[in-house]
């Protein structure tokens, strides 16, 4: 599995520590938060907003570099729309990897 990164945060802030801090608290506050929402849509099988929930956190997964698990999230994202969760595991492992990092931070 890839590893998350802060390269793309970095690039964006040109240097700006201030910056840099403002994002990575906002991934701080609303990882957990989109996770939340992704299990509980998941688990009433309400794929639809399951599928709006795993979009919102594709640009994330981007921020954090996971250029591999993006191409997962975007497979997931396609599944869901279509009305099954094939590649659930892969991505929730993905979610794992990006809690792991952020907590780090």
């Amino acid at each position: 599995m890839e590893t998350a990164n802060l390269t793309y945060i970095k690039n964006l802030s040109g240097g700006d520590i201030s910056f840099e801090e403002k994002i990575i608290t906002i991934l701080k506050s609303e990882l957990p938060e989109e996770q939340k929402t992704y299990f509980f849509c998941l688990q009433n099988k309400n794929y639809k907003d399951t599928a709006e929930i795993v979009h919102k956190l594709k640009h994330k997964i981007s921020i954090l570099g996971l250029k591999k698990s993006y191409q997962i999230a975007v497979e997931f994202e396609e599944n869901l729309l279509k009305g099954n969760a094939m590649g659930k595991d892969d991505f929730e492992k993905i979610l794992m990897n990006m809690t792991k990092f952020v907590e780090q931070l």
